[in-house]
Order: structure tokens, then C-alpha cells, then sequence
């Protein structure tokens, strides 16, 4: 294995990555709370997340992929206070929760087709683990880590003394940038829901609870619902076991939900809980300010790409000019920069033909050592045009080139399309691709369909598909 280096959160310093079995990483990444669509921000985090297990790949390691889906538990505030997200959402749509999270959930897939994210390996609905979150919750009353007050059972921070391994940061700074209601019940103003007991929705009436949480579950507690962390912990110890390798998330993550991962599960299991913390930055908006649910400045990849028929691989394509542990700065004049890059690209890799030659040892080399230096996927795009300019032949050019893509994952293979194809056509193109892959016909004469109803065919050919205008 060639040494591949990243940047470890909870050392605050670049380590060469070493698996806890050879060959193979159990990568967790934490999913959506599907209570509206992810917005373009949280989806440069499943981007950097996609990069990292394509590199992981490209190294030759088995990757064990897990991605929560959280459909419970998660609360408007950030200290478990305020109401739940997934019943805000189904008050909002007039819809149920369930009703709620399935669809939502089922966005976020489609969105992550749309950016070529390849899928996790097992996807955690928190709701089909709410057993194992119970009995987390039991090891660690037993242990002297949980107390009961009257909305729930919490973790009591002072207990563990390691509580700010990952932030680096004493806990009344880490208390300053949250949005915290007080709880006078509680021993410390950090210590985090477990358990949720449940409570109306609605006043009682001649003592009778007029209304209840459509997500509730019995415990040995009492009927309520898990907290927010405790949810990440049970699935990942459940889904990966002794396999924690690599935890991902955006870094406001880091202070609050990943925190306390770490202390519930090494309180819990007496063990280190993942080797390796990895955080993507922020995406800006206008005047720095980061883009956010709860700011209301939020853009989704269907308002943003999908309604103007602008093609999302664009999106991929700028997040990739910006290193991932940096803040990115979105504007229309950075999209509109990162599409003529992209039409560019996929030019000038048009330009070379459809016959591939051999992999450049020496390009190869090089873009093995940036990628392996904490994913530097400014300097690959910086040296793909290198490549493109360089007195290779064609052949070899194309080869070299579709390698470094499968890391960049901008479906270089189909740049053989025409100009003038539109973003609609090039999407169902792309679709149809992955249907013959998958082997399945019926969709892949469905897509045909859908695409000569726009004016154009769709071949099938020795070295691929083959678009182009009736």
C-alpha cells in the first residue's frame, strides 16, 4: 500500500493513515436529517466524503461504507432543548413524519446521483436501530455515565474525563456559540439527552394528553425517543464494530454531536471510538456568513442546477477546486467560472478521440502523491491540465486522464458527447449508463425513450454510449 496521509481532527495535525485490519477501513460519514431537502452546503460535505472513499479505493483498500439517515431525535436546538425536526417538518408539509422522512430521504439520493456520490455500503435509518440505542443507553446508566431528571436521561460530561479530546476547547466555549435553553434539572450545562422522555404536543386536557409525538418507542425509561448522538454511536458500533477507522461530518460537527459520540461510546465500550475524525469547511455565502437551514440563506441543488437545467456535475467540479478543509465561497460568478472549466474540460478530453493508449507511469505518480496528501484535489485539477497540455499521444493522454477521473468522479468517459447536448439529455445519458452497468434493460429503454423525445439518439457502441442530435 502507497502511504496516504490526512488530516486527523482529534491530533489537529496530517498522519499517515494506518487501518485497524490490512487492507480494508470502515468509513462512517454522518447522513441527513431528513426533514427538507440538504442544501448545496451540506452537500460539499457528501462530496469531500465521496472523494475520500474513492481515493481509499483508488489505494486498493475494501471500503466498509456506513451512512446514517436520521429521521428522529434530532432537535432544533443545540443542546436538546426546542422541537423535534422531523415533526417541524411534517407540521410544515401537513404530512406525517414517516411520510416526511421517506420522501426526504429519497431527495437526498437522488441528489447524490446527480453529484455522482457513489452510495454508502449500508445505509442506517435511526429508526431501525432504536433497540441498540436502548441498550447503549442501559450500559451506560450501569456504568455510572447516565442520570434521570424529568425530560430524559442524560450524559454526565463530568464523569469522563477525556470530554474535549476533539475539540480542543474548554466547555464553556463550547457552550458560547450554541444555541443552549436552560435546564436547571441538569448537573452541567453540557451534558446531553440520551433519552427523551415523551411530552404533548399539545396541552393536556382534563389530564388527558390530546396529542402525542407520531415517533415514540417504550423504554425501561418510559416512552419517549433517543437523543441526537446516540443515534450515531449504535449504528456505527453496531455496523462496523472493531472496524472504526475513519469518521467524517462538516466541522460543526465537531464541537457538540461529534463530541459527544466519542464520550458515550468510549464511556459505553471502554475503548477508542474511530482513529481518525475528518471535518469539511463551510460553504460561504455573500459576506462570509456560512449557508445554513437554520439562517434561512440555504440553496438547494434542484433550485440552484436542476430548474435553470444547469448540469449539478458543476457543482462537483467547483467544490473540487477548493481544498475541503477549507471555507468555500459560493457566488454566480464562481459558478458561471467553474462551468466554463468544466465545458473545458470536458473539451478538450473530446478532443482526444475514443481510443485509449496506457497510463502515464509518471503523471500517475504524481497524482497518487496529491491525492494522498489530505486529498489536495486543487493541485490533481491544477495537474490534469498538465496532462492535457503535455506532448503525450492522444491515447496515452485519455488513458491517464479517465484514471485521474476515477477519483474525480466528472464522468470523463462520457465527454465524447456533443457540444450542444443539453444538461436534461446529459443527465438521462448518464442514467442510462448506469442502467445497462446494473444490467437493467427496462430502465435503460425507458431512458432511451425519454431522450429521443428531446431530439436526439442514444447508440450503443464497442467503447461506450454514444449520444448525438437526430
Amino acid at each position: 500500500m502507497n502511504k496516504l496521509y490526512l488530516y486527523n481532527t482529534l491530533t489537529r495535525q496530517k498522519e499517515e493513515f494506518k487501518p485497524i485490519k490490512k487492507g480494508a477501513v470502515g468509513l462512517y460519514t454522518c447522513g441527513p436529517t431528513v426533514y427538507n431537502y440538504a442544501h448545496i452546503g451540506n452537500l460539499r460535505t457528501y462530496i469531500f466524503e465521496d472523494i475520500l472513499k474513492r481515493v481509499l479505493v483508488y489505494n486498493g483498500y475494501k471500503v466498509k461504507h456506513v451512512m446514517n439517515i436520521t429521521d428522529v431525535g434530532h432537535l432544533t436546538g443545540d443542546r436538546d432543548m426546542g422541537e423535534d425536526k422531523l415533526e417541524k417538518g411534517a407540521k410544515r408539509e401537513n404530512k406525517t413524519v414517516w411520510e416526511i422522512a421517506e420522501f426526504y430521504t429519497q431527495a437526498f439520493r437522488d441528489d447524490m446521483k446527480r453529484l455522482n456520490i457513489t452510495e454508502p455500503n449500508i445505509w442506517c435509518k435511526a429508526t431501525d436501530y432504536i433497540k441498540e440505542q436502548i441498550e447503549l443507553v442501559e450500559i451506560l446508566e450501569k456504568k455510572g455515565y447516565a442520570y434521570k431528571i424529568s425530560d430524559g436521561i442524560y450524559f454526565d460530561i463530568a464523569k469522563f474525563k477525556n470530554y474535549n479530546q476533539l475539540s480542543h476547547q474548554p466547555t464553556e466555549n463550547l457552550l458560547a456559540g450554541a444555541r443552549v435553553e436552560k435546564n436547571d434539572e441538569k448537573k452541567n450545562a453540557a451534558d446531553f439527552a440520551l433519552w427523551k422522555f415523551s411530552t404533548p404536543l399539545t396541552p393536556f386536557v382534563g389530564g388527558v394528553k390530546t396529542a402525542k409525538r407520531q415517533m415514540e418507542w417504550p423504554s425501561p425509561w418510559g416512552i419517549g425517543f433517543p437523543g441526537w448522538a446516540i443515534e450515531c454511536s449504535a449504528m456505527s458500533l453496531a455496523e462496523l464494530r472493531d472496524q472504526l477507522d475513519i469518521h467524517c461530518g462538516g466541522v460543526d460537527h465537531i464541537d457538540i454531536h461529534h463530541t459527544n459520540e466519542i464520550a458515550q461510546s468510549e464511556a459505553a465500550t471502554g475503548k477508542k471510538f474511530f482513529n481518525y475524525w475528518l471535518h469539511g469547511a463551510f460553504l460561504n455565502i455573500a459576506g462570509g456568513k456560512k449557508m445554513a437551514k437554520s439562517e434561512d440563506n440555504f440553496l438547494t441543488l434542484k433550485n440552484a442546477f436542476i430548474k435553470k437545467k444547469i448540469d449539478p456535475l458543476i457543482y462537483r467540479f467547483a467544490t473540487l477546486q477548493t481544498h475541503y478543509r477549507k471555507p468555500m465561497e459560493y457566488g454566480e460568478e464562481a459558478m458561471k467560472n467553474a462551468q466554463s472549466g468544466l465545458e473545458h474540460l470536458y473539451n478538450q478530453v473530446r478532443a482526444l478521440g475514443q481510443d485509449q493508449g496506457k497510463i502515464n507511469k509518471e503523471f500517475a505518480e504524481k497524482f497518487l502523491a496529491a491525492v494522498n496528501d489530505d486529498l489536495n484535489m486543487p493541485k490533481v485539477l491544477a495537474m490534469a491540465q498538465e496532462l492535457l497540455k503535455s506532448d503525450l499521444t492522444n491515447k496515452d493522454k485519455l488513458a491517464t486522464i479517465l484514471d485521474f477521473d476515477k477519483v474525480l468522479g466528472l464522468n470523463l468517459n462520457q465527454a465524447g458527447e456533443p457540444e450542444e447536448t443539453s444538461a436534461e439529455v446529459t443527465i438521462l445519458a448518464r442514467a442510462r449508463v448506469k442502467a445497462r452497468e446494473s444490467k437493467n434493460w427496462t430502465e435503460a429503454d425507458r431512458l432511451r425513450r425519454e431522450i429521443e423525445k428531446l431530439g436526439y439518439s442514444a447508440e450503443d457502441a464497442k467503447d461506450g454510449q454514444r449520444i448525438s442530435k437526430k
